[in-house]
């Protein structure tokens, strides 16, 4: 597996990550504990050394899998997962004291001593950005912590906290379908030397090629029901960006998966996807994409084609876009 710098903190991990989010929550039911460490096992087996969780997934049942699963390689990976995002109020909340209980909580359920990047989850508009860095610091002074990142975040909140503490990472949501950090997230990363890793890079499985019109989503246990890009109508309007992945992987002899991820990989060198793998299957599939190198000529043709394609919908529910910055 090759390897990437994940900006210029010194952070070096495999240039695909994994998002075990959907091991316990998320888009469909939760995998049994055993078959969720033995997928995760498998992606280490395979090169990936860094595994993306968040106290959110579950909640905290899927830091404990990732825990159980990773510990006997504990040293040799990247574990990243996230606070702020739930609360006893059941809220957004990233004070000061609560960072510091999520962050005691975590390092239990990960079975570690420290965590390698710890993300505010959301931006919690009731706390300044400054104490959430502080805070943060001080946990990395302390050595429970290592490396500051932040999750849908806007540039100036990322300018603000670097300001205080140096952010690591930043994670949005990032894909061929989903650009809105090209305008102002990207570029600022790249100024502060900050890397960035895209959370959901396959479209939340659209961009694969299983999804077609007529799939259904529970609305007990998929978060993509209450998606307005997930509804019947919104998948039939884009399945033409999906026949444009499929018809360049058949020009390539990869798949429509490699295509979508080699198409992140090239967008800038600091960029690290991190594709949910809830099978050991999809695995091998995800990280074949960082050997395909895709020239001037093919990205040049991809946006070609992307600028005769509209996608519809909104690519959250309307709650969660409320949560993000752009």
């Amino acid at each position: 597996m090759q390897k990437r710098k994940l900006g210029n903190n010194g952070l070096e991990v495999s240039a695909i990550g994994m998002g075990c989010m959907n091991l316990s929550f998320g888009t469909g039911k939760a995998v049994e504990i055993n078959e969720g460490v033995r997928v995760i096992r498998a992606g280490y087996e395979k090169g990936i050394t860094f595994f993306d969780t968040a106290e959110a997934y579950g909640p905290f049942t899927n830091e404990e899998l990732v825990g159980q699963a990773l510990e006997p390689f504990r040293k040799e990976v990247v574990l990243a997962t996230k606070f702020g995002m739930i609360s006893e109020a059941g809220r957004l909340n990233s004070r000061p004291e609560h960072i510091r209980r999520v962050a005691d909580a975590s390092l239990k359920r990960l079975k570690t001593d420290y965590i390698d990047l710890f993300y505010q989850h959301r931006v919690d508009p009731d706390v300044p950005i400054e104490d959430v860095a502080g805070t943060v610091q001080e946990l990395i002074r302390e050595g429970k912590v290592r490396l500051f990142g932040l999750s849908e975040a806007g540039a100036e909140t990322i300018r603000r906290a670097h300001s205080v503490q140096p952010v690591a990472a930043v994670q949005n949501q990032y894909s061929i379908w989903t650009r809105e950090p090209e305008a102002e997230v990207l570029p600022v990363c790249e100024e502060l030397g900050i890397g960035f890793v895209p959370w959901g890079p396959l479209g939340t499985g659209f961009l694969t090629g299983a999804i077609t019109p007529d799939t259904t989503f529970d609305s007990a246990t998929d978060l993509r029901a209450a998606f307005p890009r997930f509804t019947r109508e919104a998948m039939q309007a884009n399945m033409p960006l999906v026949e444009m992945l499929n018809d360049i992987a058949r020009d390539k002899g990869v798949s429509t998966v490699q295509i979508a991820l080699a198409w992140l990989l090239a967008q800038k060198p600091f960029i690290v996807p991190i594709p949910g793998m809830d099978k050991p299957e999809y695995i091998e599939d995800n990280i074949k994409s960082a050997d395909l190198a895709l020239t001037t000529a093919d990205l040049q043709d991809i946006e070609e084609r992307l600028a005769g394609i509209a996608i519809q919908g909104d690519r959250l529910s309307r709650e969660l876009l409320s949560l993000s910055e752009e």
